[in-house]
């Protein structure tokens, strides 16, 4: 149903405080601001908030959001350049260029053809992408000590993050020492394990379902998508409002963490993602992935709009649930309630919210469902402006 930013905002600010049991992930429900430069590289809101999460200058914002849209453009040309060789790929803000890592120096001329930098590196992103498959195979065994595994590209390795005060526990361990032998792997440390943030259609708005918040991802074409861990298959919505939405029709939890929900009894879709007031509310236009390194943003019902920077790709993330594959990693906090919530980068989707270690007082980590994976399973088409 139509309503105005400040009429929503305030009446999801009210269900929040509500009786809620269960925190979940809030969808967005928010029109495009007027008069808003569809040009500019980014509203005037979101170049605040990039100063402010980010530590930017509002010139280093912007040059920023332009370099990080070159390097997406050269990341595609780079990799094929580097051909089996290639050792993965990032974004330095330092430099604002994109890095590309190579088993065969002899790759290098072709790569920098293209506009990236060249680094030189043991292992390709195809032995280290088998070794992490090898730790996947061990899900199962993974004990709660363990918070994650992910192929790390800066340093040429497979990192597995375990909880530092579970560290010595002997069932981590072991999991440890057996995920070693898959290859080149090395281990960090994180305060603490990672856990579901799950507490016209706009991303962030907040939906319910059962006693359960989540936010809304993104508007595709009849629906929208969000966190699989917020609700089942055939089970029902209801929108900020406490009105019918629609029912949702694939959920995946966990393995995956994503759903789509119809939309129907008078809502409709907004290619719009909610800046809760702290940005203007963001128009999609597509959903080029971001490389890692880039700065990246995300909506949801509790924690609203916040920040950070794409740590790493394909990470395979314990929870106490099971474990969930093939995830982003974000230096982003979010709370529950803001599950399926929307990662943008720029003006391109990039996921849905699936869970996050810390909070947004102390800080701490976030991970998100790529969107491009969820359009391919459901055949869905993303809502674009």
């Amino acid at each position: 149903m139509r309503r105005t930013t400040v009429v929503r905002t305030g009446l999801s600010a009210l269900l929040l405080l509500g009786t809620w049991a269960t925190a979940g992930i809030a969808p967005a429900a928010a029109a495009p601001a007027a008069g808003s430069d569809t040009k500019a590289p980014a509203s005037a809101g979101m170049l605040t908030a990039m100063q402010q999460d980010l530590g930017l200058t509002k010139s280093e914002a912007v040059a920023r959001l332009a370099a990080e849209k070159t390097a997406t453009a050269v990341e595609g040309k780079a990799v094929r350049a580097a051909g089996s060789s290639y050792g993965g790929s990032w974004f330095n803000a330092d430099s604002n260029t994109l890095t590309v890592a190579v088993t065969d120096a002899a790759k290098a001329d072709a790569i920098r053809a293209t506009g990236a930098t060249v680094r030189v590196v043991k292992h390709s992103a195809r032995q280290l992408d088998t070794a992490k498959a090898k730790i996947d195979a061990l899900a199962d065994s993974a004990p709660d000590g363990v918070a994650s595994w992910g192929v790390d590209a800066q340093t040429n390795q497979v990192v597995v993050n375990v909880v530092a005060d579970r560290r010595n526990d002997s069932a981590v361990r072991a999991f440890v020492a057996r995920a070693q032998q898959a290859g080149p792997v090395t281990v960090d440390r994180t305060a603490e394990a990672p856990s579901t943030t799950a507490a016209g259609t706009v991303g962030g708005d907040p939906y319910y379902t059962g006693n359960v918040r989540c936010s809304i991802g993104f508007s595709v074409h009849g629906g929208f998508v969000t966190a699989g861990h917020c609700g089942s298959t055939g089970g029902q919505v209801r929108g900020w409002d406490n009105s019918y939405i629609g029912n949702f029709q694939g959920s995946t939890f966990p393995g995956n963490d994503y759903a789509w929900v119809n939309v129907g009894s008078g809502w409709w879709t907004v290619p719009v993602v909610l800046g809760w007031g702290t940005v203007s509310d963001q128009l999609v236009r597509g959903s080029n992935e971001a490389p890692v390194g880039a700065s990246i943003c995300r909506s949801g019902s509790t924690t609203h709009w916040r920040c950070g920077t794409l740590q790493g790709k394909n990470i395979t993330v314990n929870y106490s649930q099971g474990p969930v594959y093939s995830m982003t990693q974000t230096s982003a906090c979010a709370e529950g309630g803001d599950s399926g919530g929307s990662f943008i980068s720029g003006d391109q989707a990039q996921g849905v919210t699936s869970g996050a270690s810390g909070n947004c007082t102390s800080g701490g980590q976030s991970f998100y469902q790529p969107i491009n994976p969820i359009l391919s399973r459901y055949g869905l088409t993303l809502h674009t402006a």
